[in-house]
């Protein structure tokens, strides 16, 4: 593991990055202990300060853990995708919110993911799974169900549906476009919102869920993206009309 001292690049930074390209590469393998701070102060030529922020840093990315007592110390981190979930919620949120993509992007990625789960959990959903659609769509037609409750309703019934293919790789991806993009999205279309038909949707693809009807459920997707853009096409000609 090496640094460049003469690099602008801040020095903790470089440790980190010297460090995980360790556990990338196999050099460094999972529950192996690393050297104490003093060691890596050595090794890097550095302060232990600096090599204490290094592994803040690498602690931040769930990628080492600490434990303390005489056998304690820093411990390559078994990375899972449930781990590495909130970082990329963090993220693509982040992303969305500073104009990163266009809105019309974020929904094209989102759906077309999504359409991706649909067949996957039409055949391996749960019957946890279904019910926990099925009882976001009875939240969804409560009348005094605030606008922030209806977006956490929402989320909650698409994060099931893509859950429910049994695929984490694709549930990653998708917790940026779901828990991160679609509230966000909904934040957007508040002034647009047709409840009424956004709960006539969800209970359609549900329905094809159900009955193991992927192809259904894609279809009843590319329905609500068509629906979500037109109500975000209306709030952007109303914002634009306004003095």
């Amino acid at each position: 593991m090496k640094i460049d001292p003469n690099s602008s690049a801040d020095l903790s930074a470089q440790i980190a990055q010297a460090i995980k390209d360790a556990i990338i590469s196999g050099e460094l393998i999972v529950d192996q202990r690393l050297p104490s701070e003093a060691e890596l102060a050595d090794h890097f030529q550095v302060s232990r300060p600096t090599v204490r922020e290094a592994l803040k840093r690498l602690a931040a990315q769930s990628l080492i853990r600490t434990q303390r007592g005489a056998t304690g110390g820093a411990f390559v981190n078994r990375l899972s995708f449930e781990d590495a979930h909130a970082q990329q919620v963090t993220t693509s949120t982040l992303l969305l919110s500073m104009n990163a993509v266009s809105f019309e992007t974020a929904c094209e990625a989102r759906y077309a993911l999504e359409r991706a789960c649909a067949p996957l959990s039409a055949k391996r959903r749960s019957a946890d799974q279904l019910a926990t659609m099925r009882a976001e769509i009875f939240r969804q037609t409560q009348p005094n169900l605030s606008d922030e409750a209806f977006c956490a309703s929402d989320v909650a019934f698409h994060r099931a549906l893509v859950d429910g293919a049994g695929n984490p790789v694709l549930s990653y991806q998708l917790a940026g476009a779901v828990e991160a993009m679609q509230p966000l999205m909904n934040m957007i279309t508040f002034t647009a919102r047709d409840r009424a038909s956004i709960v006539a949707l969800h209970s359609q693809i549900a329905d094809a869920i159900d009955q193991g009807a992927g192809t259904d459920a894609a279809q009843g997707l590319t329905k609500l993206e068509t629906e979500t853009l037109r109500m975000a096409q209306k709030v952007f000609e109303t914002r634009a009309s306004k003095p």
